[in-house]
């Protein structure tokens, strides 16, 4: 096996914010078990006894949620102490982790930092932004808490960046968003669409991102990205870097900029295996890591043709001249055209964009090659 990476929900769906618009949360409420509580050592020394036999040359542990935090810090050390055990000495370990920050502290940021963690943390700009829909169980709102998890992950020298999530609400405000990421300094970003719920047609939640919506925010947020990199001052955002990268010739890093889904795998709490966070649910269920092999959730995903699926073209992409830079986007944004996956429901965003965009996406490479 190449080298292996491995979603787990150590918390399985459990939060301590509710945030309006949280995929995981519909998902998970659409299973038999909405929630499988907290991973118990007898499936995370499983995941990991397996992981790092099979894994060649890396293995990468990401953890998510729900809030992976709720898992306690005693998991996690149990966690890193029992991969140091067991991994081979040849084998290079990684791990990162997806939270809200509002349990970090200083043992917390201590520990992350010992174990090289890369932490994502999310934040959705400004204040105004953030609080409107990522609040708590009693309806505050987490900017100012955030905030103060950032700046203690700061202080231990913890590795991290901030991911985003583009609501039609956001879009319209992204000038105040990039601002003040920018003015906190965190220079790596991440900003990814919001999802509607899987049993609703697009557009009707108050969150709700519409193609139009999602065009004018990728062209504000270049404008101002690409005026940073003509004044010197580069930010990386993760969906430029990888359209220069392909640009360059090579493939790009996003799984959802690849055309097609990888082989992936989400552990849930209790074992599960899924082929992808994105589609958790009881009929993608794959096995469970403590009964099955790799090979045989390998072979359940290819019973379940999950890749395959993915990869078809439909007809007006193949015609696209965008298709090179598009391809399709994430399949959880594909429409259904006759049980077929089809277009993507931001096509039009895209192609939109890349017209806008591409000449001075290739000037960026040339103002970011070393001098």
């Amino acid at each position: 096996m190449p080298p292996l990476s491995v979603l787990l929900k150590p918390a399985s769906s459990s939060c301590n914010l509710r945030c309006a618009y949280c995929f995981y949360a519909d998902e998970a409420s659409a299973r038999a078990v909405p929630n499988y509580g907290l991973m118990p050592k007898e499936v995370s020394h499983a995941l990991i006894e397996k992981a790092v036999k099979a894994a060649e040359g890396s293995v990468t542990f990401l953890f998510q949620g729900g809030e992976p935090t709720l898992a306690g810090l005693d998991f996690y050390r149990d966690f890193t102490g029992h991969v140091t055990k067991t991994a081979p000495p040849n084998l290079t370990v990684q791990y990162s982790i997806q939270t809200n920050g509002i349990l970090l502290d200083e043992a917390w940021c201590g520990f992350l930092k010992e174990n090289h963690f890369l932490v994502g943390l999310s934040l959705d700009g400004s204040r105004e932004c953030h609080d409107r829909f990522r609040r708590d169980g009693t309806g505050q709102g987490t900017y100012d808490r955030v905030l103060r998890a950032a700046r203690l992950l700061g202080r231990a020298g913890v590795e991290r960046n901030v991911l985003t999530v583009v609501t039609g609400y956001l879009a319209k405000h992204i000038q105040s968003v990039f601002s003040a990421l920018c003015k906190g300094g965190f220079r790596f970003q991440q900003y990814i669409p919001c999802l509607d719920p899987l049993a609703e047609e697009r557009g009707g939640q108050r969150y709700s991102l519409s193609p139009n919506q999602y065009e004018e925010f990728l062209k504000t947020l270049f404008d101002l990205w690409y005026r940073e990199l003509e004044r010197g001052r580069y930010w990386s955002i993760r969906y430029f870097d990888n359209l220069i990268w392909m640009l360059e010739g090579h493939a790009p890093e996003q799984c959802s900029m690849r055309g097609r889904c990888g082989r992936q795998y989400l552990a849930e709490a209790d074992g599960s295996v899924y082929p992808c966070d994105f589609y958790g649910l009881d009929s993608y269920r794959l096995g469970n890591i403590r009964e099955n092999s790799w090979a045989e959730l390998d072979r359940a995903r290819e019973e379940l043709r999950f890749v395959q699926a993915s990869e078809r073209v439909p007809e007006q992409c193949g015609r696209c001249q965008w298709y090179p830079l598009c391809r399709n986007g994430c399949r959880r944004d594909r429409l259904l055209e006759a049980d077929e996956l089809g277009r993507n429901y931001y096509c039009e965003a895209y192609a939109g964009f890349f017209a806008y965009a591409l000449p001075r996406l290739h000037g960026a490479r040339a103002l970011l090659k070393p001098r």
